[in-house]
């Protein structure tokens, strides 16, 4: 083995796998390649994302192993997706064509069959029909099963091919040998409809599931095809139609009313109002001016206006937005590892449970044993198609992940989804997420007496709010710069982490910050500052200390408005049984107003970004399940601690790539949805557990013949067929409810 080795990771569609054990072969003979570290194969999405060492073995390598057990791969890493679609729709028409060509020739089969056997030539006119039904419709089965035997392996395509195999095998024994059975006093029956019958149902109901499968990735459709092809984009010489993907960053473009944005950007020239509903998940237009950022893919809705583009291509947010749904829609739900080793031994256990039910019935049948025995046999291997099983959790996930990008909740793992119903503490940061976050220096009070002239001591305020990248920073800055304020020359800049900052000017320290910052250099504060500080905290409002070594020269308040929704989405929480905590780096008195206000019993004050790591330990050790909600920056230590991590978007990239889940519009109100979606997910991916279990559960003793001793009942194997289809197609339409689901 290399001292250095060259990892990497790709996605590869997958073609040809029909259930869950495809996905389970597929996964097992890539990951059995020297060099590749994991293979994961996501049968809903038919791709396969393989993790692996670039100088032991390379992507063809890979597509030669899953070649030699009947499938392939796409190596097309740019247009990959879109060639499988496309192979994906020449199979949907292909499929459809052979079934109406198969349907055609079983019709008469199944008529002789039923009604009229006693017919001359009955039995060879079956034949007739029925053959190229097995062999040619059908011949994909049987050739999947062989690539498959020869791996010591097996899927849906052997439970088919033996099924229909030795029912049409055994039909033509007894066409050509009837003598052999009316020497034994039996009747020699055959099994033509049933085996065509079988071939034909199993084709609809994969056609009849490819349709809705289809249906689960709608959201990727929806947000894909918001963007445009072309854009306006004005040069010196005047105004020019170009496409999109010519668009360059720095160039000025114009949208009229009514037209996509094409790329993200800052507006320049004009206002408007913009549609960004299918971005944020908010319904009302928002207002555009001049400095303002608008996104690829949102709707200029009244007025055109000019502006400069910031970020194209694959750096939209629009882009990135899709590019993260598609991966988490491929991710796979702790749950689906389970079902994949349950899918993986299932058709081994159904093809010994054949052998057992022939055996049984060979030893107890009775007069007609071995034809009941071969009946029952095919019956079970039909019936107990694992495809619902395969199906059952990751069309629930794709579905839940793209109600949840329409909504504005951006779920960047399918575990995050199904762990989000677990959640019963709630930690949640004060600025940004409870409140606007938009901070305000709403006063400014020096003191009376001052060592220095108050334009010198604002000057180095000034200076040390610029240099810090502090949110509170930046609004006294502004405050400063609003009266020409010019920052002075400081050195020593140190930022305190959760304290404040400190500088040198002109050989004095000077320190602005929190209370805590007083308590460690011991500071004096006169007793009109301290008053006035403790006025102003009782307000809410949070209050920075700007200090020189021995005395405090000025207080500043500052505000930050609690959001409209916040209190309603505490309650909502509360109402659903989740403890809600606010956890700040503020002061106490502000913390208790905000806390307060919001409806919020517990908080807690004054903490350092790492106190918010231990105290979702704390209530982890307690045994809750916690959800931290930050803005992904200042948060990334808590969020990273919690079970499920949701940070608030602000349409920030940084915020997208920090938790498993972004409210992409920053509306607290949008917690609540999170939980009720991945709530209703899971609830979706368990009943479609139910549905897959079920049907084989009962089935496979029907068709074994259980009843038979008991009213002597048999399960036709064409009704079989007709329930193996119908349990993929439930799994599938019940996870699609799920795009109809109020959040």
């Amino acid at each position: 083995m290399s001292l250095q080795e060259n990892i990497e990771t790709i996605s590869f569609p997958v073609l040809g796998m029909t259930c869950a054990s495809c996905a389970v072969s597929v996964e097992s003979m890539i990951g059995a390649q020297n060099g590749v570290k994991q293979a994961e194969v996501n049968y809903a999405t038919q791709k396969v994302k393989v993790t692996y060492d670039a100088d032991v073995i390379q992507p063809e390598g890979m597509q030669k192993v899953v070649q030699s057990i009947g499938y392939d791969l796409i190596l097309d890493a740019e247009k990959g997706s879109e060639k499988q679609e496309q192979i994906q729709a020449d199979n949907y028409k292909s499929l459809k064509k052979r079934i109406i060509a198969a349907g055609i020739l079983t019709i008469p089969v199944v008529i002789i069959g039923m009604l009229f056997m006693d017919m001359p030539y009955a039995n060879y006119i079956m034949l007739v029909l029925s053959a190229p039904i097995v062999f040619y419709f059908g011949k994909n089965f049987f050739i999947n099963a062989f690539k498959q035997a020869k791996h010591s392996k097996a899927n849906m395509d052997t439970l088919v091919a033996l099924s229909t195999g030795i029912a049409f095998i055994f039909s033509v024994f007894n066409t050509f040998y009837p003598e052999f059975w009316h020497q034994r006093g039996l009747h020699p029956h055959v099994y033509y409809e049933a085996a065509a019958v079988v071939i034909v149902f199993i084709m609809l109901g994969k056609l009849l599931e490819e349709r809705a499968k289809s249906n689960t990735s709608s959201a990727i459709k929806k947000l894909i095809g918001l963007q445009p092809k072309t854009v306006v984009l004005i040069t010196d010489q005047g105004e020019k139609e170009i496409e999109v993907v010519d668009v360059k960053a720095g160039d000025r473009l114009l949208v009229r009313s009514g037209e996509k944005i094409p790329v993200d950007g800052k507006v320049y020239d004009g206002n408007s109002f913009v549609d960004e509903s299918m971005i944020t998940g908010e319904p009302v237009a928002v207002s555009k001016q001049k400095d303002d950022n608008v996104f690829a893919g949102t709707i200029n809705q009244k007025g055109s206006f000019r502006f400069i583009a910031e970020k194209v291509g694959s750096e939209t947010m629009l882009a990135h937005i899709i590019q993260l749904v598609q991966e988490a829609q491929g991710s796979k739900a702790p749950v689906q590892k389970l079902v994949d080793k349950v899918a993986g031994i299932f058709v081994p256990i159904v093809i010994l449970i054949a052998i057992i039910t022939l055996g049984v019935w060979l030893l107890f049948g009775g007069e007609h044993a071995f034809t009941q025995g071969l009946l029952a046999m095919v019956t079970v291997l039909v019936i107990a198609c694992p495809c619902a099983l395969g199906l059952a959790t990751p069309t629930a996930i794709m579905v839940g992940i793209g109600k949840g990008a329409e909504s504005g909740i951006l779920i960047k793992d399918a575990e995050a989804l199904e762990l989000g119903y677990k959640v019963n503490a709630i930690v949640l940061d004060k600025t940004g997420t409870i409140t606007e976050g938009k901070p305000e220096v709403t006063s400014m009070h020096w003191a009376s007496t001052l060592p220095e002239t108050t334009d010198v001591l604002k000057q180095v305020f000034a200076a040390m709010e610029q240099s810090s990248e502090h949110p509170l920073a930046e609004a006294i800055f502004n405050h400063l710069k609003k009266d020409d304020v010019k920052p002075a020359a400081i050195t020593d800049f140190d930022s305190l982490t959760g304290k404040g900052v400190s500088v040198v000017y002109n050989g004095k320290k000077y320190w602005a910050g929190s209370h805590k910052i007083l308590s460690d250099h011991n500071q004096v504060i006169s007793s009109e500052l301290k008053e006035q500080a403790k006025v102003l905290q009782n307000q809410a409002q949070t209050v920075i200390y700007f200090a020189n070594e021995t005395e405090v020269l000025a207080v500043v308040s500052i505000a930050d408005q609690i959001k409209t929704g916040s209190k309603e989405a505490v309650s909502k929480l509360i109402k659903q049984g989740i403890e809600v905590y606010m956890l700040t780096g503020d002061n106490k008195q502000t913390a208790a107003a905000v806390a307060t206000t919001a409806g919020i019993d517990n908080f807690v004050a004054e903490v350092l970004p790492s106190d918010k790591a231990e105290f979702i330990k704390k209530l982890q050790a307690d045994g809750k399940v916690v959800a931290m909600i930050g803005d992904g920056i200042n948060d990334s230590q808590a969020l990273a601690q919690s079970n499920v991590s949701i940070a608030m978007g602000r349409g920030s990239d940084i915020a997208i790539d920090v938790a498993k889940i972004t409210l992409i519009s920053s509306d607290l109100l949008q917690v609540p949805k999170a939980l009720q979606l991945s709530k209703k997910t899971v609830r979706t991916i368990k009943q479609n557990l139910f549905w897959a279990f079920i049907y084989n559960l009962i089935g496979i003793p029907i068709a074994a013949g259980v009843l038979y001793p008991v009213n002597g009942f048999l399960l036709n194997p064409m009704i079989a067929g007709a329930a193996m289809a119908l349990s993929s197609i439930s799994v599938v339409s019940n996870s699609l409810r799920l795009k109809f689901a109020k959040l």
